[in-house]
């Protein structure tokens, strides 16, 4: 009889609460398609178009394009004028003897300086867009970065905001408990004290989230105020063994294989300017006596006596070991450090898998029993306690583990980016 009296509420309640489910799914449905998830690959468009140290970085190419044009222009010529016979004494005296010489004098440069310039040129030329991707690179890895610091962030404080509700439902029950005599007000307090600090872990979390938010704010130069992707955040690739990545083609080894061409290069540059260049002279002279013009020619050749270059090709040879040294040890340097991140990219993916799954789901179901048995008297409050600080602790270790993850997944990926084919100039 009490079941058919309470049906027609039952209804009513359903029917009340129906339109209301719907209303609610309407209005999320709307905020989604106002507020899109901004996934790290959107923040990593923004950063690129905003990033100082690329824009320092493209500046660098056009210099160094500048630099190539004006390391394949020729000497510019050489005007020359002069007046002799004059301001003597006898027939010399004044101007009325006096021969002036206008002439043009042309630098002809040998031993292929030109072409040497030339080749320094593009190998600098090289060297900065090289640069220009490494920094590319590193942007994209701080950028990513701090996407999974603002993400773990949002997680951690929505880890924070439950267990804070689970202490107050805690801190409620010990309540009841005391006032029903069940328990000593110790377990009040005790109840008390772990709602308080729940709750100042929330503050804490809420503050390093805006902190979070702020610095992926600076990288890509305007307000983060969506939701980030929290799905990607806690997705976990690479099961099984991997192969193991080369250092062959990554942009530190092309990066000190272009020092090597442009100390290469500087080497040539300096035997070629270990030849001397010859100055050919040609202008018209005015002869005084007989009021006629007459052409003048002359040779100039330098005379390598203190400086003849040996020096400067020594230095540039030294520089080129000193460039191919370095490019062995960045050979070495850059194998060590793949394998390294391979493997923590690998513990890091079984941390969080392990952590996030069996783990979590154990000290989920461990905290839920122990709930219910405080409530039902079967548990003491300590034991509550403990399960609740093991859920804590493993929530905030199953985040942490995701984190690690993506930070050793981003470095593997900065580390392991391929240089791209760069067309040198002829």
């Amino acid at each position: 009889m009490k079941l058919r009296h309470r049906l027609p509420f039952v209804l009513i309640a359903v029917v009340a609460v129906v339109p209301c489910v719907a209303h609610a799914q309407s209005q999320t449905g709307f905020e989604a398609t106002v507020t899109p998830v901004l996934t790290l690959e959107k923040i990593l468009a923004l950063a690129e178009a905003s990033a100082p140290s690329l824009e320092a970085a493209q500046a660098g190419v056009r210099a160094t394009g500048a630099a190539r044009d004006v390391a394949g222009l020729r000497p510019n010529p050489t005007l020359n004028g002069g007046l002799e016979y004059f301001g003597g004494s006898g027939a010399y005296r004044g101007l009325r003897s006096a021969e002036a010489t206008v002439g043009v004098a042309l630098p002809i440069e040998l031993g292929g300086k030109r072409s040497a310039r030339v080749g320094v040129a593009n190998a600098q030329g090289e060297q900065a867009r090289l640069a220009l991707v490494i920094a590319t690179a590193d942007i994209r890895l701080a950028v990513t970065q701090a996407y999974i610091e603002a993400v773990a962030a949002e997680r951690r404080i929505t880890t924070a905001r439950e267990q804070a509700g689970i202490a107050g439902e805690a801190a409620r029950a010990a309540g009841i408990r005391v006032r029903a005599g069940r328990a000593s007000p110790l377990e009040q307090q005790r109840a008390d004290v772990l709602r308080i600090n729940a709750e100042a872990a929330v503050e804490r979390a809420q503050r390093l989230t805006e902190v979070a938010r702020g610095n992926l704010a600076r990288r890509i130069g305007q307000p983060v105020t969506g939701p980030l992707d929290v799905a990607w955040f806690d997705r976990v690739q690479g099961y099984g063994p991997s192969i193991a990545a080369s250092p062959g083609g990554t942009l530190a080894l092309s990066a000190a294989r272009a020092a090597v061409t442009t100390a290469d290069a500087q080497v040539r540059l300096a035997r070629s300017q270990r030849i001397p260049d010859v100055t050919v002279n040609a202008g018209a002279r005015r002869l005084d006596a007989s009021n006629d013009m007459a052409a003048v020619v002359g040779l100039s050749i330098p005379l390598p006596l203190f400086n003849n270059g040996r020096a400067s090709v020594v230095q540039a040879r030294a520089q080129r070991d000193q460039a191919d040294a370095m490019r062995r040890a960045a050979e070495l340097d850059a194998g060590q450090s793949i394998a390294s991140a391979e493997a923590e990219v690998a513990n890091a993916a079984t941390t969080a898998r392990t952590t996030g799954g069996p783990v979590l789901a154990a000290a989920t179901e461990a905290a839920r029993i122990a709930r219910i048995g405080y409530r039902e008297g079967k548990f003491g409050q300590l034991d509550l306690l403990d399960a609740e600080r093991t859920l804590s602790e493993t929530r905030t270790a199953a985040i942490d583990a995701l984190a690690t993850y993506h930070d050793a997944k981003a470095r593997l990926e900065r580390l392991t980016a391929a240089a791209p084919e760069l067309a040198k100039d002829q």
